[in-house]
């Protein structure tokens, strides 16, 4: 079975500050990212979203393989070119693939049959 890990939105945003503003009024808080360089990651409960200005043309459905909803690593999980083998043999076309002969950090792109970007993006 893959393991997915964390699932997050991320969320491209004109104005990073009017945004971030939003978010709290529905109980969002500061989780993590840096506003300087135009990215934030907001969390209420076990829900996590990214705020991102300039970065992607369009929202991203977002999962991190690895890591639990508090960006915790977690003791076992599927390695992303685990997942990309597993996806690319099921006849899935990636965006953006992950060199396969490397290790740690790496993320793949993939569409769903609307459009909508999926990244799943490995931190360890």
């Amino acid at each position: 079975m893959m393991q997915l890990g964390a699932f997050s939105v991320s969320l491209t945003v004109k104005d990073l500050a009017a945004s971030k503003e939003f978010y709290e009024k529905l109980g969002f808080s500061y989780k993590g990212g840096d506003e300087n360089q135009g990215w934030l990651v907001l969390k209420n409960g076990t829900a996590v979203i990214g705020l991102f200005q300039d970065m992607f043309d369009k929202n991203i459905l977002t999962f991190n393989p690895g890591w639990d909803s508090n960006a915790q690593n977690l003791p076992q999980f599927t390695d992303i070119r685990d997942i990309q083998r597993q996806l690319v043999a099921q006849g899935v076309k990636l965006k953006k693939s992950a060199d396969l002969d490397s290790s740690g950090p790496e993320h793949i792109i993939l569409e769903d049959p609307d459009g909508n970007q999926i990244m799943l993006d490995q931190h360890r």
